[in-house]
């Protein structure tokens, strides 16, 4: 004979209609539209690539080329695009810009995403 849980639910499943209650704040829409531009900009290949190049150490437009073996004015385009989303920051040294990550929490972000998507293969 099966057990019933005191609201009748299938065991193991949660009870949707209590949590409501406790859920957490929805976000406003300025921080999700923010969020949503962040990831497009994650969302070229070249750009991973960037950001795991960054994740291990700064690196200059050129260190990036070789790397990737990828043309120059593509790194720069690609560069362009994760700076204006705050993803690198460039520093001026003689006459080249070293690029680095932003922040960790972007690291993060795209380990996880690469991660993810070699788990499933």
């Amino acid at each position: 004979m099966a057990t019933v849980t005191g609201s009748g639910a299938q065991p193991g499943l949660a009870d949707c209609s209590p949590a409501v209650a406790t859920a957490p704040a929805h976000p406003p829409q300025s921080v999700l539209t923010d969020a949503g531009d962040l990831l497009r900009a994650l969302a070229a290949p070249v750009r991973i690539a960037i950001v795991l190049q960054l994740r291990a150490a700064d690196r200059c437009v050129h260190e990036l080329v070789d790397a990737l073996d990828v043309a120059q004015p593509l790194i720069s385009q690609h560069l362009r695009v994760l700076k204006t989303a705050g993803v690198v920051q460039g520093e001026r040294r003689g006459r080249e810009v070293v690029y680095r990550l932003a922040d960790d929490h972007l690291a993060h972000i795209v380990v996880d995403a690469v991660a993810h998507v070699q788990e499933g293969k």
